[in-house]
């Protein structure tokens, strides 16, 4: 499936856009997709760390994503991980 994904927070220090493109054949879940990306993400991002999409939430432009939920039938998707402020 080809997936546009939006990086926000901490992945954006993995990258020098804001976005990413990625052909991860078979997936159709955001399970599978987590895992594919973690698989994906080690191999290109130097000191990424699986417990960042762990922690971090997938959405479409308008809902959060859970587990068991279908990839979007237009491929794009959000990570967001988790913030703090004060």
């Amino acid at each position: 499936m080809k997936l546009t994904v939006q990086l926000f927070g901490r992945f954006r220090e993995f990258s020098a856009a804001p976005e990413i493109a990625l052909e991860l054949p078979g997936i159709a879940t955001v399970a599978e997709f987590r895992a594919a990306f973690d698989a994906w993400a080690g191999v290109h991002w130097p000191g990424y760390s699986p417990g960042l999409l762990k922690a971090s939430a997938i959405a479409t432009e308008s809902t959060l994503l859970h587990a068991g939920s279908a990839l979007p039938a237009d491929g794009r998707l959000a990570l967001l991980p988790p913030v703090s402020g004060g």
